[in-house]
């Protein structure tokens, strides 16, 4: 497999597909509306976006980037999904979102572009749907400068995870679609710890993202079993 070219088409096509409903908030895109102003707040508390250059890999819709782009960064959000992308241009038109711009390519692509070229990289939610997550760890480890910082969130892969991310989130509950995730394709701690060594980046920080379904309400905590997020540095300066 050529690398430049690490897209699940399937999965391409399965968001395409929702895409028009990316920005109603009581849609199948509900529960990243309501984790965003957590993970950015998380993200706030490792490194202040105002004044920086950020790059969001696989925003989709661009939930994520127009509230980094809110925040002060100056954001380029990056996805394959044209139809997603589209949607994320006509938002932050109608929103009046100024320093963000969405292009359709990969992080591979654009590491041997612009390498070294951003302060912040993130990548949310989006591991667990490319055949080879690990290369897309080292691309963020290339498009972001010395120094800089990089986070990323997924699920893990366990009995745990499997119960309540698949079979409760989209079988039971109904938060998600059926099908979203595969079991298979889901990333252990370990391993995606392991991907950033290998990278040249510096884990700092790690957390489990936690969800009440009656309340709604999510939070953080030190429980990585399912959701999580991890935060790591580029190493040099």
């Amino acid at each position: 497999m050529n690398l430049h070219d690490n897209v699940d088409a399937a999965e391409v096509a399965k968001f395409s597909a929702l895409a028009h409903r990316w920005w109603d908030k009581d849609s199948e895109f509900k529960p990243l509306h309501d984790i965003n102003p957590l993970r950015l707040g998380w993200i706030q508390a490792h490194q202040s976006l105002s004044g920086l250059t950020v790059l969001d890999v696989g925003c989709g819709g661009g939930i994520l980037s127009d509230a980094m782009a809110r925040a002060g960064a100056s954001v380029t959000g990056i996805d394959m999904s044209s139809k997603a992308l589209g949607v994320a241009k006509l938002h932050a038109l109608e929103a009046s979102t100024s320093g963000v711009v969405y292009r359709e390519i990969t992080a591979e692509a654009l590491a041997d572009e612009m390498p070294a070229a951003f302060d912040v990289v993130t990548c949310m939610e989006m591991l667990e749907h490319v055949p080879e997550p690990a290369s897309v760890v080292r691309a963020c480890a290339r498009l972001v400068k010395p120094g800089g910082s990089v986070f990323f969130s997924t699920i893990n892969r366990n009995a745990k995870a499997f119960l309540t991310a698949i079979v409760g989130a989209e079988y039971v509950l109904g938060m998600l679609p059926k099908g979203t995730h595969e079991f298979a394709k889901l990333i252990k701690p370990s391993e995606l710890t392991s991907f950033c060594r290998q990278s040249g980046l510096v884990v700092s920080d790690m957390r489990g993202m936690h969800h009440n379904p009656l309340t709604g309400r999510y939070w953080l905590g030190s429980d990585v079993s399912v959701n999580y997020m991890l935060a790591a540095r580029r190493s040099g300066q």
